[in-house]
This record gives structure tokens, sequence and C-alpha cells, in this order.
């Protein structure tokens, strides 16, 4: 959900909620010290907050806002927060159709930098017709944040704590559940009142001021990953207000909220979803590609698939014994989940530490991304901002000891990667905070206009039942299938059939015919 696969630099421990949901947090190395939040005026009277855009850098094609808005919308002349939001408008502005909104994923994912970062992926015909704008959603990043450390010491000494990936042993499970318990206690003391306000729910609500905000009568949206849930969540508190909204990536809602008067809290919401079972189909996918390649195409090919999966299985063996260095069996198991989010070049580059690993040799670090021009190119992103959305809004389990149950019972199905998806929500457990104001359906609202829901086949994150399951549930909605890989369509950029019909939808909302498949452009090791 929130972060698109590989988080390098400050974030490289892995098994975080931050990691866990997201589309693609690359961001550029370690974020800014941790600091206290300063109180935000109370938002404008009318309740629309007042844009005032200027360049974000002296000389970059994007623009930045500060948008104020109600803590609690049911309180709106009470404590306001501050939302950080950037636009990069429409370079045929003769043409222009309007502003799309776009969320990257999460929760956890921020908007003002993930989007400036993979701008580019953006079909043609969206970046010249729409002014594209995100934000950073309440709790997250350079918006009023979830911040549970006083100094960035006190942040960078809990960082340590947890074990990278995930806990192998009755050893690092104490020291996990331990550290996440001790995090929920830091983050009730340190603002109490936030923490029941940043729910998908709470956010929908700002979304709608921000469209208000730009002059837009109707909402043109596109979220991707944990964003399809907000769009969800949008889309039937404001069916009225919808013009076009593209989903991609799905997260089943009922998986998400769980279902009204059931037990939804027995699992975690990423087992409900079927995220163990995608990533192990997704991770199988990429050892028979890269087995039916060269080596001189996939560093780590062993000849054919079947000898490539064993080889895997034997170096996931060797590891648990016989770390390489910082490379743990957790850690490498990790690695590999997020490194399937993107093909390119999450894929190549996974195979040649994979290769790296099988020789007995630490992989060099990952060369971070140069940061895009905006004010603050690598906010603060703690464990904690994901785990405030996502925990205050969806059912887990609340005792720590259930997650070593459900760890067995999700690597008996889908292997080590079940390891890795189980123990991403225990946080959750010990979260201190429930939203005050959830929104858990229905789903069926009728819309102004149709939803189009985009689905992956070999997604490591959010399963291709996600998609059908969201397009089944909204009122009005027609499924576009991405018969390829990776997590999001949008930021793997390797299929033009999606993206043509993408672009023709927003602009004049024109739906794929029923039951069409795209296929993408090439092959991973081809």
């Amino acid at each position: 959900m929130s972060a698109p696969g590989p988080t390098p630099g400050h974030r490289r421990r892995a098994a975080t909620l931050t990691a866990a949901l997201a589309c693609s947090v690359l961001l550029t190395g370690p974020g800014p010290a941790a600091r206290a939040a300063a109180p935000s005026p109370p938002p404008p009277a009318s309740g629309v907050p007042r844009l005032d855009w200027s360049p974000c850098k002296p000389g970059s094609p994007w623009d930045c806002a500060t948008a104020k808005v109600p803590l609690d919308h049911a309180a709106p002349a009470g404590r306001g927060i501050d939302l950080a939001v950037v636009r990069r408008q429409a370079t045929d502005p003769g043409r222009r159709v309007g502003t799309l909104f776009v969320n990257p994923g999460g929760p956890g994912g921020p908007g003002t930098v993930q989007v400036p970062q993979f701008y580019d992926r953006f079909p043609k015909d969206v970046r010249e017709r729409f002014d594209i704008v995100s934000w950073d959603p309440r709790g997250i990043g350079s918006s009023t944040a979830v911040n549970c450390f006083a100094t960035p010491d006190e942040a960078k000494t809990w960082a340590a704590r947890p074990p990278a990936g995930f806990p192998v042993g009755a050893q690092e499970r104490k020291a996990w559940t331990e550290a996440y318990a001790d995090l929920g206690r830091l983050c009730e003391k340190r603002d109490p009142e936030l923490l029941r306000h940043v729910s998908t729910a709470d956010t929908a609500r700002d979304l709608d001021l921000l469209r208000r905000a730009v002059g837009e009568p109707r909402l043109n949206y596109l979220g991707v990953s944990y964003g399809t849930v907000l769009g969800a969540t949008y889309a039937n508190l404001f069916p009225d207000k919808i013009r076009a909204m593209v989903l991609d990536s799905n997260i089943d809602p009922k998986a998400w909220t769980g279902t009204p008067g059931q037990d939804d809290a027995r699992t975690t919401t990423l087992l409900r979803m079927g995220s163990d079972r995608t990533a192990a189909t997704t991770l199988d996918r990429f050892l028979t590609l890269c087995g039916s390649a060269p080596a001189s195409r996939c560093p780590f090919s062993a000849g054919s698939p079947q000898a490539t999966r064993d080889k895997f299985d034997r170096l996931m063996r060797q590891l648990r014994e016989h770390p390489v260095g910082p490379w743990t069996y957790a850690r490498t198991v990790a690695d590999t989940v997020q490194s399937l989010y993107l093909v390119d070049p999450g894929w190549q580059a996974l195979a040649g530490r994979l290769q790296d690993l099988s020789q007995g040799r630490p992989p060099q670090p990952a060369t971070a991304p140069p940061p895009p021009p905006v004010a603050e190119p690598n906010p603060y992103l703690g464990d904690e901002q994901a785990a405030a959305v996502w925990c205050a809004d969806s059912p887990n389990p609340r005792d720590p000891a259930a997650y070593r149950a459900l760890e067995e019972e999700s690597a008996r199905r889908a292997g080590d990667a079940g390891r890795f998806w189980t123990w991403a929500a225990e946080p959750c457990a010990t979260w201190p905070a429930r939203a005050a104001a959830p929104y858990t359906g229905p789903w069926d609202r009728p819309t102004a206009r149709p939803v189009l829901v985009i689905g992956t086949r070999y997604d490591p994150s959010t399963p291709y039942a996600g998609a059908e399951a969201m397009a089944r549930e909204l009122a009005n909605a027609r499924l576009l299938t991405n018969d390829g890989y990776g997590h999001t369509v949008l930021f793997n950029d390797a299929n033009a059939c999606v993206s043509a019909y993408e672009s023709r939808y927003l602009v004049d909302g024109t739906f794929p015919p029923p039951g069409t498949v795209c296929r993408p452009d090439r092959t991973p090791f081809s």
C-alpha cells in the first residue's frame, strides 16, 4: 500500500508500515530532524482553504502552497492543521481540461515528493491537459505530521530497535513487539488529538476542500494503492462530485475496513487483502522469467526456471544461518518483496543483489535518485505516520502473541513473503488510537460519473482480486486488466495500452470495452 518497492536510504529497515502498503517511496536520503509541530491557526471562516501558489524553488516548474483545514471536520471552528500541496500546470494550457488530484499511495506516501519524482511517467496527454496536484495527507510528511519523538536522536535510537525486515526467533519477536509498543506509548503522549483525526475519511474531506479551493465543480482523481481506498471513500462520501476517477492497484475496501458485524481482527489487513499470496505469485513469476533468460540478462539465472527457484530457496536457507554482512534472511526477504514493486529498475537490480548474496558478497547500496525540485524533497517519514492512518482505520489483532501463528499460517501458503506481510501489520497490535469518524461503507452509492478500476496480474502488494472486488463493490465501475508486472501501472510506465485508455477516460470520459486486457510493452529480462 504505502511506498512502492524499495525504500532507499533511511527507510531500508524495510518491514515498516510505510513500506508495507506503499506504492513508491523513492526518497533521496535521510530525512530532516524530527521536530515538534507548530500550532496552526484555524482554517478560513468560509471553510475553503486559500492556496497562494508560488514556485517551490527558484526556477522550479512545481508550485507550492499550504492549505489550512480543520483538524476535526465536525468542529470546523476548532484547531486547524496545515496541508502541504504541490502543482504542475498543464503543459498545453490552451487545451486544458482541469485539475487532476493524485494520491501516490501509502498510507504514508508524501505526494509532494513522489508525484514530482514520477511526473514523467504520467501519460503525455494527461500532463498536457491537466494541472497535476498532489499533497501530503494529514499526519504525513510536510503537512501537520504525526511525529512521536522530541529530537532526531530519539527517532534514530528507536529506529535501530526493531530487527530489519521482520523478527526471526523469540528474541527478535520480543524486541520487535516491545519497540512498537513503546512507539505507541510515545505517540499517545505527544499528540493524542491528532492521532484520532488522520483517518482516510478525514483525508477524503480534505480532498473535497482542495477541490473547491482550485475551483473545480467536480473532482478528477488518480489514486494508486492505498490511494484507491481514499478514492472509494471520497466517491461514497461525495458521490455527486465525481467527474473522473482512476483507481490503480486496488485494495478491496471491505478488506481495509473489515465487514460490520464480523470479527475481522482475527487476521490482519494485509492477509485479508491477500498481499502474501500475490507477493508469492509475483516472486515466482520473477524467478521464472529470470531463469528463462541467460545470466547476461538476469544475473541470478541458474539456467532454467526450476533451477532458479531452487537457487533462491537455497539462498534463503543459507541466510538464516549465515547472514552476509548486514544482509540477514529477513532483510533479504523484505528487500525482495519491495524490489518487485518497480520492474524498471527494480527487477534487474534485485537480480544483481541476489546474485551477490549467493556468492557471499554484500550488495552495493542503491544509488539515491536526485531530489525533485520542491521545497522539502525528503521530509521526516517515521513509522508512526503510516501507523497512525492504517491502525486507526483498519482492524488488526490486538494481541502481539497472535502474529506468530498468523506468520506460520501465511508462510504455509505464501512462503517467505508471508512472513514479511504478516509482521508488517503487528505495530497495529499496540497502536493507541482509533479513528474518531471513520467511513466503513457502504461502497455502492451511485456516482455522478463511472469509475475506471485498473488491476495488475503480477502485483506484489495489491492482488488482482482487489481490483475485481473494487469494481464489484462500487456502484458504477469498469475494470481494465493489466496482464503485466509490478505495483501500479502508473509508476511502472510500461504499458502504452493502459496509458491510452486511461488518458481517453480522463480527458473525455471514454471507457475501455468491457473485459479489455492490456499486455505490457516489454517482458522483464527479455
